[in-house]
């Protein structure tokens, strides 16, 4: 393939690279569903357990054992259809989907295939100069397989059942997506949404959210779709990105080359930044589906859908455009406190104890997540346990507004607060930072600075304005940073200008 053709672009030059090819690209996501234990036994879900500490019969696919749907589970699938505006039919029906693999112990998965559990939804996915919808086939429940682990240096391979039987949902999305960037766009709007209502926590480094991607290529303004090769082995919106247009360019190089695309299953490479022909790409008749007789069809009544449609919390898109209207906020900012529905959280509980939303808006995208990343929080953590509480980050923004400190001085009392504990006023006290806004002291300072650099009066005088900045400098020094700076500029001016 040729080589400077794959030289990594950037997020705008994707569409530009592919010249009159367009891509045609569908994702399956399996999402766990946010359960503590399995689809159909009470093992539990929890990451990070010893190999096989959380199995048991059921789950090991023993003999004379029978399944036991988790309710919670259904639940949760029922909330992302209903989110995803989703159609569900009266039945779904649990199927088996037969292969054979050493982590599928029973040698066949429960899964959902010719009636799944709902149909015919959409996301709505915000790009940087427009939104666009990716229609969704299905969302379908199914059990996950075990984990096999390789070791090049051992002549033998490992298997672990942990999440064998733990809980997912698999959303299908139409081959609405026409590029590597809007790929990665629509899996962070899913795991927005996922994360927002509980149904996911959408950890990709935990594989709790994972994505296979069918990528095809025709001619612009072709309606035709043509044969589609399955990626895997993608865990990280860059891996998406990455993988969906190298896949893109080879199909591309391989067409006008003579050749043919073969559907098949690849296999992401994410060191060698390449995909690998893993297998041909299986059929539904190559998986022997049949209906899983120890399960009977699947009925949740109109009243329970109902009842779980009354209790979905605001949606992400639906919270991002009442912050944009009820606070003034740029599109921006209302889609970096949405991204996270602990963030937006915390942002109106912050803005409840202090109205002034953009200051809010600005400590909480930069100091308070600068701190929850480095401390690697995630949604699960009630806001009351983040750095320091939303009341007082409040409180802190009030402090500036009333000009009891400035905004300088607030980042020293910021930091203060996280590793102390200690309120705003305590800390302001405690240090002895309120601000000097006495005018009679500021101008004496002020005398004192100017009378102590005539030469730099005289200087500025004779039209060298910019050494105002280095009077600023000399008071605020004076001061210990405690001055008021619109004082300080206003009396400065004054002086130089000759006044008292």
């Amino acid at each position: 393939m040729n080589g400077e053709r794959h030289m990594q672009p950037q997020d705008d030059e994707f569409e530009s690279r592919y010249g009159d090819w367009e891509p045609v690209i569908g994702l399956e996501v399996h999402a766990q569903l946010l359960t503590v234990s399995k689809l159909f036994c009470g093992c539990s879900t929890s990451f990070g357990a010893e190999p096989n500490a959380h199995t048991c019969p059921v789950c090991l696919g023993m003999p004379g054992v029978l399944p036991v749907l988790n309710r919670r589970a259904v639940e949760l699938s029922v909330r992302t259809a209903l989110a995803t505006d989703c159609s569900l039919p009266e039945t779904a029906i649990w199927s088996r989907k037969n292969y054979f693999y050493p982590d599928l112990p029973k040698g066949y998965q429960v899964s959902m295939y010719e009636e799944p559990l709902a149909v015919g939804g959409h996301l709505d996915v915000p790009l940087e100069d427009k939104t666009t919808r990716v229609r969704i086939t299905r969302i379908h429940m199914e059990e996950d397989a075990g984990k096999s682990i390789h070791d090049a240096r051992e002549p033998y391979s490992r298997v672990d059942l942990n999440r064998a039987g733990v809980p997912l949902m698999e959303i299908v999305s139409e081959p609405d997506i026409r590029s590597p960037a809007e790929a990665a766009a629509y899996m962070r709007t899913l795991r927005t949404l996922l994360q927002h209502i509980g149904s996911c926590d959408g950890n990709m480094e935990e594989g709790s959210m994972r994505c296979d991607a069918n990528v095809s290529v025709r001619k612009r303004g072709s309606e035709k779709l043509e044969t589609r090769a399955e990626i895997k082995n993608m865990n990280s919106f860059r891996s998406i990105e990455r993988a969906v247009d190298w896949e893109i360019l080879r199909q591309i190089d391989l067409r006008e080359s003579g050749g043919t695309v073969v559907q098949e299953t690849r296999l992401w490479d994410a060191d060698r930044e390449r995909t690998e022909s893993m297998r041909s790409k299986e059929d539904a008749h190559d998986y022997r589906y049949f209906p899983e007789p120890d399960l009977p069809p699947l009925r949740v009544p109109p009243a329970e859908i109902e009842a779980i449609r009354a209790e979905l919390p605001e949606l992400p898109a639906e919270r991002r455009t009442r912050f944009e209207a009820d606070y003034g906020l740029s599109a921006y900012d209302a889609s970096v406190l949405t991204s996270r529905r602990d963030i937006g959280d915390y942002f109106e509980a912050a803005v409840a104890s202090h109205a002034n939303p953009k200051s809010i808006a600005n400590w909480v995208m930069g100091d308070v997540l600068r701190i929850v990343r480095d401390r690697r929080l995630d949604d699960a953590l009630v806001i009351e346990q983040w750095p320091i509480p939303a009341t007082e980050l409040g409180t802190l923004v009030a402090r500036i507004d009333d000009e009891t400190i400035s905004g300088k001085i607030a980042k020293t009392v910021f930091d203060e607060m996280v590793s102390s504990g200690s309120s705003p006023d305590q800390v302001i006290e405690k240090k002895g930072l309120r601000q000097v806004t006495d005018p009679g002291a500021i101008a004496e300072v002020v005398a004192r600075v100017l009378a102590a650099h005539p030469d730099k009066v005289e200087e500025f005088r004779a039209g060298k304005e910019k050494l105002l900045g280095f009077f600023v400098g000399l008071v605020m020094k004076e001061t210990q940073g405690k001055a008021n700076p619109k004082a300080v500029n206003e009396t400065l001016r004054a002086q130089l200008a000759g006044g008292a």
